[in-house]
């Protein structure tokens, strides 16, 4: 998903608005804010077009990732070399962060925190001052509760939504410009979807991929007998 076509998104004007919030926030308040919600509402969009429009550094953490590579990544994203024990790429991570002024994006916090690495990142956070946003799953705020220092530095809680009728618009504009969509068919990719991003997608994809095999240039209700829009459960057994 090309960062510039997804502005009109929901999400991104939220997520968007939270980075502009902390980076301009008065100098004694804390500097760090969520952005949580379910999978596929398209947090991870958001981000990546924050991140080129803010000149964010941004890192996906992994399921496997230690606190040295996290810190690696931090530091390759910064442009340093990761070299040194975890303590010293701290320090190099608190310089890159106070000499370039740009604000952190860590994606896929749930992992940090099922780790108990979030220390560490208040570290960082407390020493470079710097603007750090955390994306996670919906219950990354209850996550966080349990240390309460990072808690309090939390300055924004912001809930990823789900995607409304307008982003289907915007949507089926992006990704099916030659179909025509009619108001009840984008409704029922809508439907489907239960607001998530990453649904409507698929089913988009499967209306352009029905017209351009029909060589339609309009899809209607009927058609979609034929385009099996995608919901995310997987089809049900079969009794033998």
């Amino acid at each position: 998903m090309h960062h510039k076509t997804i502005a009109p998104l929901k999400n991104v004007s939220l997520f968007n608005e939270g980075v502009e919030r902390v980076m301009n926030r008065p100098a004694h308040l804390p500097g760090m804010v969520t952005f949580h919600g379910y999978s596929g509402y398209g947090k991870t969009c958001s981000a990546i077009y924050a991140a080129n429009r803010y000149k964010a550094y941004y890192v996906e953490a992994g399921h496997s990732w230690s606190q040295k590579k996290l810190c690696e990544a931090i530091l390759t994203e910064l442009g340093i070399p990761a070299k040194g024990t975890i303590a010293n790429q701290v320090d190099k991570i608190i310089e890159g962060l106070v000499s370039n002024e740009c604000p952190l994006i860590i994606d896929e916090f749930d992992y940090i925190v099922n780790k108990k690495f979030v220390e560490l990142v208040r570290e960082i956070h407390d020493k470079s001052g710097a603007p750090i946003i955390l994306i996670g799953e919906e219950l990354l705020p209850n996550k966080l509760a349990e240390w309460e220092r990072f808690h309090n530095r939390v300055i924004d809680w912001i809930p990823a939504q789900p995607a409304d009728y307008e982003d289907m618009e915007h949507l089926a504009g992006l990704y099916c410009p030659d179909v025509l969509i009619p108001a009840d068919v984008l409704k029922a990719v809508h439907d489907k979807s239960q607001g998530r991003v990453r649904r409507a997608c698929v089913s988009l994809e499967r209306i352009k991929e029905y017209a351009q095999m029909t060589g339609a240039d309009a899809v209607s209700v009927s058609d979609l007998n034929e385009v099996k829009l995608f919901s995310g459960q997987p089809p049900q057994r079969r009794s033998a």
